[in-house]
């Protein structure tokens, strides 16, 4: 049967089906426990959250479900060096987007004062709640914080964009090992080098590494369906992690324009990017990634970026300029059909079953 295997019986769930944990306000309770309740593995991106909000949503997944879901934080979340050179940095990036704000008739945002990391408070909550299955991105923990959740009964996911990743994170004691792939939606979360060399396609990230590696291995990016599922599994990953298809379903935390143009013509391109945050990721093309595309030594560092473009992107939103806004989306999202959760598992599980068999 596909879907009894090592990572099914490590999650503890009855298809191993992961939905993508989403950052910035997209993940939702109703979402993570929709898939969770249907056999599925629901996911939770929380590295924006304060570790009170992590603890109440935590609280709230559970009078919805009681089976297990993935928490997800962000290792390295700050990219910022020193305050005189983010204030040559902020100077480079006035010039670049200025001729965007100008349209939009919106002031440029001042440099905020210096922004601190949240992981290590963050993490104290995930010792506090025990939550089955955490999962980490752009970095690596030690083999002694990964021991002592293990021995608190959590299972522990590791991202990877290349073999050498996936080598590093096994080496440290992680269970699973998620292959994050070009086609992905969303941030490239890279740690050993640059992003923009960290760009290996998912079919072939899972080829290099299940003949390296020796624990299980979740493919993900440009997997929607059944067939995609299948492909995975052909060439050794144990389960699949599906971000874009569970994103522009009605119980994500997308805006409807955002879900509008999952569905759209516009999803056919989609681009790489650091102009939106500061961090290489994958959405749909607009006007601004198009013109800064080459652009990377005037954006701004993690999450400085996000912050300067937060006033551009609601201003563009208020005026409905769409072309002015980012919307994450991985390659595959022309092939979207569905716009329920529950759908969209029910469909995953029966096409995958029928290709599997």
């Amino acid at each position: 049967m596909w879907n009894k295997n090592r990572i099914t019986e490590l999650l503890g769930i009855e298809y191993p089906v992961l939905q993508g944990p989403f950052g910035g306000g997209l993940s939702t309770v109703e979402l993570t426990t929709t898939v969770s309740n249907l056999g599925g593995l629901g996911g939770f991106g929380a590295y924006t959250l304060t570790p009170q909000e992590i603890y109440d949503i935590h609280k709230e997944i559970q009078t919805k479900t009681d089976k297990p879901y993935n928490l997800n934080l962000w290792v390295n979340d700050l990219d910022i060096i020193d305050n005189a050179h983010t204030k040559e940095q902020y100077q480079k990036a006035i010039e670049t987007f200025k001729p965007y704000f100008d349209l939009l008739d919106t002031d440029i945002p001042s440099l905020p004062p210096s922004f601190q990391s949240r992981f290590q408070n963050q993490l104290n909550v995930i010792f506090d709640i025990k939550p089955k299955v955490f999962s980490f991105m752009f970095g690596l923990l030690s083999e002694h914080l990964i021991e002592d959740l293990h021995r608190q009964g959590t299972v522990v996911l590791g991202n990877a964009t290349t073999l050498d990743e996936a080598i590093a994170l096994e080496k440290t004691g992680v269970d699973v090992i998620v292959a994050s792939g070009f086609e992905s939606g969303g941030h490239r979360p890279s740690f050993l080098d640059q992003s923009e060399l960290s760009t290996t396609g998912t079919f072939a990230l899972i080829q290099l590494i299940k003949d390296k590696v020796k624990i299980p291995v979740v493919a993900a990016g440009g997997i929607a369906n059944g067939r995609g599922i299948a492909g995975a599994f052909q060439l050794g990953a144990e389960a699949v992690q599906i971000g874009t298809a569970f994103l522009a379903t009605e119980e994500s935390g997308a805006l409807p324009i955002h879900k509008a143009f999952l569905f759209s013509d516009a999803a056919r391109s989609t681009t790489l990017t650091r102009a939106y945050t500061g961090r290489l990721g994958r959405g749909i093309t607009t006007k601004i990634s198009r013109d800064v595309l080459a652009a990377t030594g005037k954006t701004l560092p993690f999450p400085l970026q996000t912050h300067f473009m937060g006033a551009l992107r609601k201003a563009a939103l208020e005026q409905q300029k769409h072309e002015l806004v980012f919307f994450w989306a991985g390659q595959i999202a022309p092939l979207l059909k569905h716009k329920k959760a529950s759908t969209l598992m029910q469909s995953l599980i029966e096409e995958a079953s029928e290709l599997l068999r």
